[in-house]
């Protein structure tokens, strides 16, 4: 069996929803480019205290990553099955789950920010600007929540050009009003960090009415509205439990794996937290074509097994997995190329830009494993529903092996910023080998129940 299949509709429907996807993460990592080289601006202090602000939202994030793709492993299969009443009713778990989800966050950012900063940092003047940050982000939970997972669910049917419009509008707008707000500009107040902060309430507002206001009243090729919220659907709560909440309990144990770092980060001192800020964007940009083709391969996957053809899905596998060795050392070099053009924007000391350097370095080494794993496991295997398998690699390799080799690298050996941060990603590299495997067994592909009767897309899997 060759690696790559000869069927040009297989490369057309990837391309056609890689593409856009990755347009959209490149905005989005745009925004966030901006947003530091703005607050970067105003010293490392200040840098510090949004990025380490960020480190909940991000947990909060990765969370509704994990609700919104775990509802789309099902969408995608049942919109293959033509059912559409079974994903009207995954879509409904998902939002109830997203709720849920943001009320949870948001009430800690409202009432102890404070305790929140002291997670990650002991420093007092960085714990103060994340305060203040936070006086402005929190109604972002909600509206980032709904419009992230509406549009996972939006590509998981194929509609893919929409969320790329709005996150383009999304772009302009948090420029626009972080120039304003952060510098005293066109008459408004300097409001700096907290500047920051509204520039971006103010574009994830936007991004909310565009994609919600479209997908509740607008879309037809799902059709749900927002009255189909209360519908009863008890009867796909046990398959969403057994396929969706591995992946929110996966994504939710990497967001806290990232949050591990970044506390580890923190105790290291706030240069390496304002180096990791840096490269952290740089990273991003380079594994945007990371993104398209990891959510390509985990739609394409679940619309060919909706249809039953299991020996199809197997090969175009292979395929996703091929083109994630290539992807990823393009991505590489991608790194190895921009890094000093990267640091050199930015107002820090000679230490700190030092440690980007070698922080620069060891990205551009994991990103080849973090390629090929994440357009397996997050993609693929995630599509074809092996998604308990996927949580047990995650709790093994992270919190086994990559945070307490990474806490011992950073607060025990006090090894250099490289060897450090490969530790601290270490499980990156030890993934990417065991999903090969796991794709070589074949056990990957698990049936998945729609509400019409004896509905099954593939047999199931050991």
């Amino acid at each position: 069996m060759g690696l790559f299949v000869r069927d040009k509709e297989f490369y057309r429907q990837a391309v056609a929803i890689a593409v856009p996807i990755s347009l959209q993460s490149m905005i989005t990592i745009g925004v966030n480019l901006m947003d530091n080289i703005m607050v970067g601006s105003l010293g490392e202090v200040v840098l510090s205290g949004t990025s380490l602000a960020n480190q909940f939202v991000s947990i909060y994030h990765i969370c509704c990553m994990g609700i919104g793709m775990g509802a789309s492993v099902m969408t995608a299969r049942f919109w293959g099955m033509k059912d559409m009443e079974a994903l009207k009713k995954t879509v409904t778990l998902m939002l109830r789950f997203c709720v849920g989800l943001a009320a949870l966050f948001m009430l800690p950012a409202i009432f102890l920010p404070a305790w929140l900063m002291r997670i990650y940092t002991p420093d007092g003047s960085v714990i103060s600007q994340g305060i203040l940050y936070y006086r402005w982000i929190w109604p972002c939970f909600v509206l980032q929540g709904l419009s992230l997972t509406c549009t996972i669910v939006l590509r998981s049917v194929g509609q893919v050009r929409l969320p790329l419009y709005s996150s383009i509008g999304a772009f302009f707008v948090n420029i626009f009003f972080n120039y304003i707000f952060i510098f005293g500009k066109l008459g408004a107040p300097r409001m700096e960090i907290q500047g920051a902060a509204l520039g971006t309430l103010i574009a994830r507002a936007f991004e909310f009415f565009v994609i919600c206001g479209y997908f509740f009243l607008k879309d037809r090729r799902i059709g749900y509205r927002i009255g189909d919220f209360g519908m009863k659907c008890g009867e796909l709560v046990r398959e969403y439990i057994n396929v969706g909440v591995p992946v929110i309990v996966s994504d939710a144990l990497l967001a806290f794996g990232s949050s591990a770092v970044a506390m580890i980060m923190g105790r290291i001192g706030k240069e390496f937290v304002s180096a990791n800020s840096i490269t952290f964007v740089t990273q991003q940009l380079s594994t945007v074509m990371i993104q398209g083709v990891c959510q390509a391969g985990c739609i394409v996957t679940g619309h060919t097994l909706g249809r039953g053809e299991r020996e199809k899905a197997q090969s175009q596998a292979w395929t996703f997995l091929a083109l994630g060795v290539l992807i990823g050392a393009f991505a590489s070099g991608v790194i190895l190329l921009i890094s000093e053009t990267v640091i050199s924007f930015y107002n820090i000391t000679d230490e700190t830009r030092e440690i980007a350097r070698q922080l620069m370095l060891a990205i551009s080494i994991i990103v080849v494993f973090q390629a090929t794993n994440s357009i397996m496991m997050k993609g693929v295997l995630r599509g074809g529903g092996d998604t308990r398998f996927l949580m047990v690699a995650d709790i093994l390799f992270l919190w086994a092996v990559s945070v307490p080799l990474g806490a011992l690298a950073g607060l025990v050996w006090h090894l250099s910023a490289f060897w450090i941060y490969f530790f601290l990603k270490i499980d990156q590299v030890l993934k990417a080998f065991w999903c090969v495997s796991r794709l070589r067994s074949g056990k990957w592909m698990k049936g998945i129940s729609g509400s019409k009767q004896g509905g099954k897309s593939g047999e199931k899997g050991l």
